[in-house]
């Protein structure tokens, strides 16, 4: 039962996967959309002069003024953030909640084993 149990814990963590980024273009910076990279390596934060800010998953080769100007010709003047951790361009403390999950989870996990 306990193995089961502990197996149970492990598979409701989310280990193994890609990269995680939020993905919108908006005013408030309440970002709640979720996208997996596919072959991108990292997050970009990208904020335009009037406000608006863009995130999503980039390659980090493409994070530098040069390339990001043809990536978004509509946009003159802006300033950027890339990383390269799960959903590292939110911009908000919403970041820790996955790691403390994960670690709470383990905690409880080797808390059972020793019962």
């Amino acid at each position: 039962m306990k193995l089961l149990l502990l197996l149970l814990c492990f598979g409701t963590l989310h280990v193994g996967s890609g990269l995680r980024c939020y993905k919108c273009q908006d005013y408030t910076g309440r970002c709640q959309n979720v996208q997996e990279c596919t072959y991108e390596d990292s997050c970009i934060s990208l904020s335009e002069r009037g406000g608006k800010t863009i995130r999503q998953c980039i390659r980090y080769t493409d994070c530098d003024n040069s390339r990001l100007s043809q990536m978004f010709p509509s946009i003159s003047a802006f300033t950027y953030r890339c990383c390269s951790s799960n959903l590292c361009n939110s911009g908000t403390a919403s970041t820790t909640v996955t790691p403390l999950v994960a670690l709470l989870g383990s905690l409880l996990s080797l808390w059972w084993c020793w019962m």
